[in-house]
């Protein structure tokens, strides 16, 4: 696969890509023929970087604002941002039967963030006809809901589109309250969580999943990525459960346990990037909203839809504080030793992380006259790529968006890939002697 802008490294040819998708889709989104109403150029770019970016935040309702062909140019966005435009051109060119070469496969490796270039179209294949067969399935399920109430035309098109936003975790829906009205359905709770879920697990460990079937010849990612998901999810929806049980804007206004349980479960597993919604998060206390800001930070895994740090690099920060408490040099779980590598990898996503969220918060604070709080939540809401909203964006300014629409970029392709398309790296020949600094 022969690439043009070979003065480009993978990071920067990635990120060339992105921004093109993105000019083209605020092209596309301000034609008249993509709206209802004439809407302004920057909420054209911020709705096409949210659905590239596969995040979901919204300065125009959706449904409302859109017409039919500006949903169509929405809804391939997300799925283009969500299995990556690398995907598609490796299909390309192995349907025309042409060879990807070493630069390619580089591209490829940087875009679903592999630690090497092994597999990566094997990878890229399965990954494709994974994909489209859930979002397929999912459609059948979500149309048995939908085509009785909608019709067969309207039901199948609303079974689509929310199949590929909920398995790209994009979040976007056709619906101006998002999924509230479906609070209590176990079908769409189920289904459309089941999709955010498995498109944020990350397509290397599904890869790992359908050929070694059994847990324990799985990968120690596989297996973190597996247990670490079940656990926090799990802690989530008892956490959301308990702090909004009395809450009668959220929990405490749904008449039935079984409604307050899969609100629970849905709201609590959605943060970690899905950014479909079947509470009011304006609504959440703030003990729930200050929760929620962890998970969306977290983020999902890698190598898939979702964005955020990823949850092995939460994981590996955990495992690393733990051993230095413990007196220890080397971080050991299941009889494997972390390379250190990996360490300062995850310390450096998580700083660089923390950095951009605070510049743009620092930002909006100065130049949006809403509660910190609320500016935090729609800031890490657009660095996870999660699109929960507690009603900011809508109302930002113009350089409020710009911000955002920078922060969804960066959280998408994550801070070490913009870092590395800036920095030159050179090998060091020269080592120096180890010298003390006093810490803590």
């Amino acid at each position: 696969m022969k690439l043009k802008y070979m003065n480009l490294n993978p990071s920067q040819l990635l990120i060339s890509v992105f921004v093109t998708c993105i000019l083209i889709g605020t092209l596309l989104l301000k034609l008249p023929i993509a709206t209802t109403e004439t809407i302004t150029w920057i909420d054209s770019l911020f709705t096409a970087t949210s659905a590239m970016t596969v995040t979901g935040l919204i300065v125009v309702d959706t449904p409302s604002a859109f017409t039919l062909f500006g949903e169509i140019i929405i809804v391939i966005l997300i799925q283009l941002g969500g299995l990556g435009i690398m995907t598609f051109a490796v299909m390309i060119y192995i349907m025309l039967g042409r060879r990807i070469g070493i630069k390619g496969r580089l591209v490829i490796q940087q875009a679903l963030n592999q630690t090497s270039i092994g597999g990566v179209v094997k990878l890229v294949r399965n990954l494709f006809i994974f994909s489209l067969t859930i979002e397929t399935i999912a459609m059948i399920f979500l149309a048995i809901r939908w085509v009785p109430v909608l019709g067969w035309g309207k039901g199948i098109y609303f079974s689509l589109f929310h199949a590929i936003s909920a398995f790209n975790n994009a979040g976007f829906a056709l619906w101006s309250d998002s999924l509230m009205g479906y609070v209590g359905d176990p079908l769409i709770n189920i289904i459309i969580s089941l999709l955010f879920i498995i498109g944020g697990i990350g397509f290397t460990v599904l890869s790992d999943l359908w050929y070694k079937k059994k847990f324990r010849k799985l990968s120690l990612h596989s297996r973190l990525m597996l247990v670490g998901t079940l656990v926090l999810n799990m802690v989530a929806m008892f956490i959301v459960f308990i702090l909004e049980y009395n809450n009668p804007s959220t929990l405490g206004g749904l008449a039935s346990f079984t409604d307050k349980v899969w609100a629970s479960y849905f709201q609590a597993t959605s943060p970690r990037t899905a950014g479909f919604n079947t509470l009011d998060i304006g609504s959440l206390e703030e003990p729930t909203v200050f929760f929620m800001l962890l998970l969306m930070f977290i983020g999902a895994g890698s190598a898939s839809t979702g964005g955020g740090i990823k949850l092995t690099t939460f994981i590996i920060i955990i495992l690393s504080v733990l051993t230095f408490l413990r007196g220890k040099k080397e971080i050991t779980i299941s009889e494997r030793t972390i390379n250190q590598t990996y360490i300062l990898r995850s310390l450096a996503i998580a700083t660089m992380g923390l950095f951009f969220v605070f510049i743009a918060v620092f930002i909006l604070t100065i130049v949006e006259d809403e509660p910190v709080i609320m500016v935090l939540f729609e800031v890490i809401s657009a660095f996870g790529t999660v699109g929960l909203s507690m009603g900011l964006t809508g109302s930002l300014s113009i350089l409020g968006k710009i911000v955002i629409i920078c922060i969804m970029f960066i959280g998408k392709l994550g801070p070490l890939t913009l870092a590395f398309s800036l920095a030159r790296s050179k090998e060091e020949r020269i080592k120096y002697p180890y010298e003390e600094v006093l810490t803590g």
